[in-house]
C-alpha cells in the first residue's frame, strides 16, 4: 500500500513520524511523506530512511497562516494544491495526516480523491493552545478561537477512518467528548527505536567534563508550562546536600531569556550548564553521562493525557525519572517503577524526592533496572502493533 504522510513542518525533524514510518515500511508498505521547506532552496525529493520524503515550499507569510488554519480558510486554500500535486503524482493510497493545522486541506483532498485517512493527533492541541503567547496576544485574541479549533478537531475524528493519539488517558477523552467507538481510535505513544539507544559509545570529552558531577537532564521545550522554574528555585538547597550537583537543560523556547534570567538572579549559573537544542542524533551524548532524567511538567489538560519524548529518551538510558504528577507521566512512571512523583509547582517536594534518589543507592538501582524492563515493553517496535493493523 502507498502511505501518504501528511506533515506541515521540515523534515527530518518529527521523531514520531519517523518511528511510524520505520515500522510501516518493515512491514512492507511504501511511505510517501509530505513536508515543508521554509527555504526557497531545498531538496524536493529524496529517500530517508527507505522513507520517500515530497518536500513544498511554505513562504514565511503561510507558515504564519497555520496559527489560523481552522479560523480563516487561506491556509488550507494555499496547502490544498501542494496535497492534491502529492497525491495525485504519487499515486496515494490512503492518507495519514499529522495534526489539524493541515488537516482541513487534507481532508479535503480525501473527499475529492475518496482516499481514506487516518487521523493522529500528536497532543491536544485546543487545550495547549490556551498557553501559547501568540494565542494570548490582542490580535490572537481577537482573530483566534480555541472553539473553532476543538469543533474542527471533531469534525476531522468523525470523518477519519482512524484516530491515533499518545496515551491511554488521550483516547478516553476523545470517546467521551466525540462519542466515538472504542476500536476506532488506536494509542502510539512518543517512544524511540531500538536504534536510539542501542550500540551508543560515550562522547569522552563530555564524560570528561562531567566526571565529578551528579548529573540532572532536562530534554525538550523549555517553556514555562515544562516547569523548570521548579528545579531552578530548589537548586540552591539540593547543591547543599549534593555539592556536584549539575542540571544540564537541552531545549529551546521563547522563555529563553527568562530562564537565563532567572539563573543569573539566583546566582546559580555555576550549577546550571542551558546548552540550548541540540539535534535527536546527538541527545545520546547527554543521555549517557546523566544520573536522573527530569520532566516536571505544570499540570493542565494537555500534560494530563500526553507523553512527552523525554520520558522514553531517558528511560531508555536506564535514567530514572523525576517527575511531576500530569496523570499520564505519573501512571507510566509508577506502572513501572522508574522514578519518583513530585507535587507540580512543589519545589519542597521535589527536593526531597530528588535527596530520596540521590542518596538511597539501593532504590537508585532498583529504578535503573525497571527503566531497562520498561524500555524493553515500550519500545517502537512494540508499541507499534495497533499501527500496523489500521493498513492490513
Amino acid at each position: 500500500m502507498k502511505i501518504g504522510m501528511i506533515l506541515d513542518a521540515i523534515y527530518p525533524s518529527d521523531a514520531r513520524v519517523t518511528n511510524e514510518c520505520e515500522e510501516l515500511i518493515k512491514n512492507g508498505h511504501e511511505v510517501y511523506l509530505f513536508c515543508l521547506s521554509y527555504q526557497k532552496k531545498y531538496i524536493k525529493s529524496e529517500i530517508i530512511n527507505n522513507i520517500k520524503v515530497r518536500r513544498y515550499y511554505c513562504s514565511s507569510f503561510t507558515y504564519k497562516l497555520s496559527a489560523l488554519a481552522n479560523d480563516f480558510p487561506l491556509y488550507s486554500i494555499l496547502m490544498k494544491s501542494k496535497i492534491k500535486d502529492f497525491v495525485l503524482n504519487n499515486k496515494i493510497d490512503r492518507m495519514h495526516i499529522h495534526d489539524i493545522q493541515i488537516a482541513k486541506a487534507a481532508v479535503n483532498i480525501c473527499n475529492k480523491y475518496n482516499l481514506k485517512y487516518t487521523l493522529d493527533l500528536h497532543e491536544n492541541r485546543h487545550e495547549i493552545m490556551k498557553s501559547y503567547k501568540h494565542v494570548n496576544s490582542l490580535l490572537g485574541k481577537l482573530l483566534i478561537s480555541i472553539k473553532r479549533w476543538k469543533k474542527a478537531e471533531e469534525e476531522y475524528i468523525s470523518k477519519a477512518e482512524k484516530v491515533i493519539v499518545v496515551t491511554h488517558q488521550a483516547k478516553k477523552e476523545i470517546i467521551e467528548r466525540c462519542k466515538i467507538s472504542n476500536d476506532k481510535i488506536i494509542i502510539y505513544p512518543n517512544t524511540v527505536r531500538k536504534s536510539f539507544y542501542q550500540n551508543k559509545k560515550y562522547d569522552e570529552e563530555l564524560k570528561k567534563k562531567y566526571a565529578k558531577n551528579y548529573v540532572l537532564l532536562y530534554i525538550g521545550n523549555t517553556s514555562k508550562r515544562r516547569g523548570l522554574d521548579t528545579v531552578l528555585d530548589s537548586m540552591i538547597s539540593v547543591a547543599k546536600e549534593v555539592p556536584e550537583i549539575k542540571l544540564i537543560i537541552i531545549g529551546k523556547s521563547s522563555y529563553d531569556q527568562k530562564i537565563e534570567s532567572k539563573i543569573d538572579k539566583l546566582k546559580i549559573s555555576s550549577l546550571v550548564d542551558f546548552i540550548g537544542w541540540q539535534k535527536e542524533e546527538d541527545l545520546y551524548k547527554y543521555l549517557l553521562i546523566s544520573d536522573i532524567g527530569l520532566s516536571p511538567l505544570y499540570r493542565n489538560q494537555h500534560h494530563d493525557t500526553t507523553y512527552a519524548n523525554k520520558i522514553f529518551q531517558y528511560i531508555s538510558f536506564n535514567i530514572p525519572l523525576l517527575c511531576s504528577d500530569s496523570i499520564a507521566q505519573a501512571e507510566l512512571v509508577n506502572k513501572f517503577k522508574c522514578g519518583k512523583i513530585f507535587k507540580e509547582k512543589n519545589v519542597e517536594d521535589f527536593i526531597s524526592n530528588l535527596l530520596l534518589m540521590v542518596k538511597n543507592k539501593e532504590l537508585y538501582s532498583k529504578l535503573q533496572n525497571n527503566c531497562y524492563d520498561a524500555i524493553s515493553k515500550l519500545n517502537n517496535s512494540v508499541v507499534s502493533k495497533d499501527l500496523i493493523k489500521i493498513y492490513e
